[in-house]
């Protein structure tokens, strides 16, 4: 178990709106607030959506331009990770598109979205060939043991590059009313995760536990009101910066401590094109 752990942040996602919760944040302005919030809290990185004029959620690389600068300006130690999440919607040449357009230093990409359902594995390879060239730094997103079988495979396969050690667990997808539990990471843990840089993020109201359990297996999180709208102690929290404050005591109450946005880069491998 790491003494530091890395802290990202999701406070919106694809699909939620203000009609789930009145501090959700939809505009850049509120996102970048929220973010500052969570940065003070111990979050180290953000995990970032942008929504577009009916607060839909779109791959829009003016908008995430215009969110990273806004980042840089008001949140310049907090790491910044854009989203390519597909929803059903973009394909994954637009998902490309959209990431080779922005060049930000980090992304998100679902594997199985990359590869067609890993019917299309050098599409995946070419991409991610392009990623190591250019200095974007990939969190693989799994949602099944499975899956990460895939992972593990194409990384043997060389179609991930070996730089490429940073996945995110999501827990929960496949559940009754995607509610998690801390034994879903059970399954994950049976493959060797010795040299990679693994998070778990997980829907529902057990956020905290099962991140909780990950971190005390190796791992570190990812939390925030795009899984999860609850505190621990089941009341609603105000925004997902209570989410990480509650987070950060558990922590302090384990001889444990947020990482840095210095020291999360120095860990993940984030460097400059």
């Amino acid at each position: 178990m790491n003494s530091e752990v890395i802290i990202m942040v999701a406070p919106n996602g694809a699909r939620k709106t203000k009609t789930d919760h009145d501090s959700l944040p939809v505009s850049i302005e509120d996102t970048v607030s929220e973010a500052l919030l969570c940065f003070e809290a111990g979050a180290s990185a953000l995990h970032a959506h942008v929504r577009g004029k009916q607060g839909e959620h779109v791959l829009d690389a003016g908008l995430y331009r215009e969110l990273v600068g806004e980042m840089a300006r008001r949140v310049p130690q907090m790491l910044v990770q854009i989203t390519s999440e597909a929803i059903g919607i973009y394909s994954p040449e637009q998902q490309v598109e959209c990431i080779q357009a922005v060049r930000p230093q980090m992304a998100s990409m679902v594997l199985r979205e990359i590869s067609s359902d890993f019917d299309n594995p050098e599409y995946a390879r070419d991409f991610f060939a392009w990623c190591d060239d250019n200095a974007v730094h990939i969190q693989h997103i799994v949602f099944s043991a499975e899956e990460f079988g895939h992972f593990l495979d194409y990384r043997d396969r060389g179609i991930i590059p070996a730089a490429h050690r940073c996945v995110l667990f999501v827990l929960g997808r496949y559940n009754v009313d995607f509610q998690s539990d801390p034994g879903d990471l059970a399954p994950f843990l049976q493959h060797d995760l010795d040299g990679l840089d693994w998070f778990t993020c997980a829907f529902g109201r057990r956020e905290q536990e099962c991140v909780l359990t990950a971190i005390e297996a190796g791992g570190n999180a990812r939390i925030g009101f795009e899984n999860n709208l609850f505190l621990p102690d089941g009341e609603v929290a105000p925004n997902t910066a209570a989410l990480v404050h509650s987070l950060a005591g558990e922590l302090a109450r384990r001889e444990l401590r947020p990482a840095t946005a210095a020291s999360a880069a120095q860990r993940l491998g984030i460097r400059s094109a």
